[in-house]
């Protein structure tokens, strides 16, 4: 077991509203010269999270951050040093950020980063980046397959781009049928499908990956094979579980009071705030939220909102 001291590190993710992140090259002298990373910098003793990241952004990018937003919380353990890594998006500042210690900056689009070698803590973080802020979970056991397709055509033409396939109560042969033409919609815009159930309906529909419920989660010790996995959660233990899977997100319910389940207990913005900040792996807000809950979300340690009805209206 590793009992070295945990360095707080805070690391900045400011992303433009084309989605590109900026990335900063190590300068000389330090360990892993020439490598990029997030801006951002260790914290200070006595020093807040938020101040500390306000300081580093300041003094190495000259900028003036206005809304950090937390975000994901890592420990990656470098042959010089255990890190915690606490990532913050920041998605609005004053100034225009340039180099005020020697560094060379770069924006990137996450899922097309062209600069290289990235820091290795780095790759699982540019993934997640490449993940879109809304999920939508299928509702055509309720809405009906054709409507539902044709509901699907029209979310995927005004940009949804991850799509979780549920809808366990149909037969076999539909779900099939319909796992396969919901994939073959989604490519023609460059959306992610995953489906919810068993690897095979997911390898035999195409599909990207597979989403796992709390108890099918709780269920597995290694990590699906395949590319995505997403994972409901509804706690904390849940959360680690899905973690330790090393699921490449969560969604997180429910935060708030939802039509389908009347006086169920909810999370709060205060509860869910915590849990995210603290996760390794990127959070989704599910229950009672809609697209125009983004930001908000996001503000609370969100990655983004998951929507049932709401994604298909």
């Amino acid at each position: 077991m590793n009992l070295s001291p945990i360095t707080e590190v805070v690391a900045a993710v400011l992303t433009q509203p084309d989605g590109r992140v900026l990335l900063a090259q190590r300068p000389p002298g330090k360990p892993y010269a020439g490598y990029w990373e997030f801006p951002g910098g260790k914290v200070e003793p006595g020093e807040s999270l938020e101040a500390a990241l306000a300081r580093e952004l300041q003094e190495e990018l000259g900028i003036v951050v206005t809304q950090p937003c937390r975000w994901i919380t890592r420990v990656f353990e470098y042959p010089h040093a255990l890190v915690r890594l606490n990532f913050f998006r920041v998605f609005e500042w004053q100034g225009a950020p340039h180099p005020h210690e020697g560094q060379v900056f770069s924006w990137q689009l996450p899922d097309a980063v062209e600069v290289t070698p990235l820091l290795p803590a780095n790759f699982p973080i540019v993934k997640a980046l490449s993940l879109p802020v809304v999920l939508g979970i299928s509702h055509a056991e309720s809405l009906g397959v054709d409507t539902f397709l044709a509901r699907l055509d029209v979310a995927l033409h005004n940009g949804l781009r991850l799509i979780q396939l549920r809808d366990k109560t149909l037969p076999d042969e539909a779900r099939l049928h319909l796992a396969r033409e919901t994939v073959r919609r989604a490519r023609l815009h460059g959306a992610r499908v995953l489906v919810n159930g068993p690897l095979d309906l997911a390898r035999a529909a195409g599909a990207d990956g597979i989403h796992l419920d709390s108890s099918a989660a709780a269920s597995l010790t290694a990590r699906p094979d395949c590319e995505w996995v997403g994972v409901s959660c509804h706690d904390g233990a849940e959360l680690a579980q899905a973690a330790t899977l090393g699921a490449d997100f969560a969604l997180l319910s429910p935060v708030l009071p939802t039509l389908t389940h009347p006086g169920a207990t909810t999370l709060g913005w205060e509860a869910f705030s915590r849990l995210a900040a603290a996760s390794p792996i990127p959070v989704y807000g599910l229950g009672g939220l809609g697209r125009e809950d983004v930001a908000l979300a996001q503000s609370r340690g969100a990655h983004g909102v998951a929507l049932l009805r709401g994604a298909w209206t």
